[in-house]
């Protein structure tokens, strides 16, 4: 292919909001210099901090230059003001596939009211009128705001999958939540445990109970069959094993055992393999790890239940918690090579106005989720427009790093080259504030919660 017309093929699909120059045309530069050969140059280090269960127009309310809603439309056509809450609210919106279409209504994006509060212990009414229509009031998640104000935020960021957490955190290491390399079926809700489980039994994955379940969907969008939730097929961690670059996987465990946001516990040659050991069941390892000059190239990091922005689980913390890695990242040696991306691995059943751009194999993609690129080479104070998805995240990955795509949501996922700039000069790591610190995360004492618990 010419270069004039792959230049020209590239300014109309990002100027078409098609978002996947990069990946399908292969070497469409996102900004200034930033062209794949280069980003291998610049980035040697990728972290991934996966959050949970907040939509964009639910999080980031009034982020100037941003896609955001103030007024929401429910099933009778009403318009509905989005009203403030807290982040440690006390009530849980269905996320559910279920929910999904419940909201979506064939893209008509006004089904939020149909979607079950849950009140998971509290007797009575816990959820204000309209709860599924709110946004966090913007002081809860400070850092956040900073930090998406002097980086790069993505308003176009969708979850891959049409639903809870289990699925998206099988998207997030290998852009599937399909049972085996060849199967049309997805795995789309939370698994179901058995009633009575041994004691720190895993809830969701390769070591769950005896008789645990979880729904696959089909091409049709039909939940017609269950299966155990161990899966075996290529994940991202494959690829890099076979170049050698190392990675690691953050998760808490908790009292109650691993549950469905550990990834790699659902990959049948991960569980019971060498790479359990690159499995860190400690959340804030990766904070010492960092210290330590101990950071792998390539991090996923997952919260405690109490800093997972998760609703009614979360203590507020979030922010923090994500603060105190960046924090740790930007006053480190690694911090020139390092790219961050910040996202939530499902909408949690908050209110969102954008509908999904297209459907594939009837559940990909779901709503909107937050992305925050931090990184000494992402653009300053720019707000992404083009579409992205988890995939999107992987195909990064794979393309600094010289990889194969491994087939599936990361074969049609655009880079996120379109946030980066790698012509533009190093400046100094500002710290971003927060209420708490990573002294307070490494000294905590309370055991983890799950970060999803439903």
């Amino acid at each position: 292919m010419r270069r004039p017309y792959l230049v020209y093929l590239c300014a109309m699909a990002v100027s078409l909001g098609l978002g996947a120059p990069g990946a399908i045309l292969g070497g469409c530069s996102g900004g200034s210099g930033t062209t794949p050969s280069a980003l291998s140059q610049k980035i040697k280090y990728v972290v991934i901090i996966f959050q949970e269960n907040r939509s964009t127009d639910n999080l980031f309310h009034g982020l100037p230059g941003a896609d955001i809603a103030d007024v929401g439309i429910n099933s009778v056509g009403q318009e509905i003001p989005l009203t403030p809450v807290p982040l440690a609210n006390h009530y849980d919106p269905d996320h559910s596939h279920t929910a999904f279409l419940q909201m979506y209504d064939g893209g008509k994006m006004n089904g939020a009211d149909k979607i079950y509060i849950g009140c998971p212990i509290e007797p009575g009414p816990c959820a204000p009128p309209n709860a599924q229509f709110k946004y966090v009031d913007p002081s809860d998640v400070a850092p956040y705001f900073q930090l998406a104000e002097q980086y790069t935020f993505g308003d176009r960021m969708f979850q891959t999958n049409q639903g809870p957490s289990f699925p998206a955190h099988q998207f997030i290491i290998s852009g599937t939540s399909a049972p085996t390399a060849k199967s049309d079926l997805f795995a789309s809700e939370n698994p179901i445990t058995p009633p009575n489980p041994p004691p720190n039994a895993e809830g969701a994955g390769c070591n769950a109970p005896v008789g645990t379940w979880v729904w696959m969907i089909d091409p049709l969008g039909l939940e017609s069959t269950r299966m155990f939730p161990c899966f075996e097929h290529p994940t991202l961690t494959d690829l890099l094993d076979e170049q050698r670059i190392d990675w690691r996987y953050y998760a808490p465990s908790t009292a109650s055992g691993l549950a469905l946001w550990v990834g790699p516990n659902a990959i049948q040659h991960i569980r019971f393999g060498l790479d359990w050991n690159k499995v860190v069941l400690n959340q804030t390892q990766v904070l010492n790890d960092i210290a330590n000059g101990q950071l792998a190239q390539v991090s996923w990091v997952i919260p405690s239940g109490q800093a997972s922005d998760h609703a009614y689980v979360n203590d507020g913390s979030g922010p923090s918690w994500v603060a105190s890695i960046v924090n740790a990242l930007g006053n480190s040696p690694y911090w020139p090579n390092t790219a961050i991306f910040i996202t939530w691995d499902d909408w949690g059943g908050w209110y969102d106005h954008v509908p999904p751009p297209s459907i594939y194999n009837s559940y990909e993609y779901g709503f909107r989720v937050p992305l925050i690129v931090v990184s000494p080479y992402a653009k300053r104070g720019y707000v992404s427009h083009v579409t992205h998805d988890f995939g999107s995240i992987l195909r990064f990955i794979e393309v600094d790093f010289n990889l194969p795509t491994l087939g599936y949501a990361d074969a049609r996922a655009d880079d996120l080259l379109d946030c980066f700039d790698l012509t533009q000069s190093l400046s100094s790591f500002q710290p971003i504030p927060a209420a708490l610190d990573a002294a307070h995360f490494l000294t905590d004492i309370r055991l983890p919660t799950p970060p999803d618990d439903d």
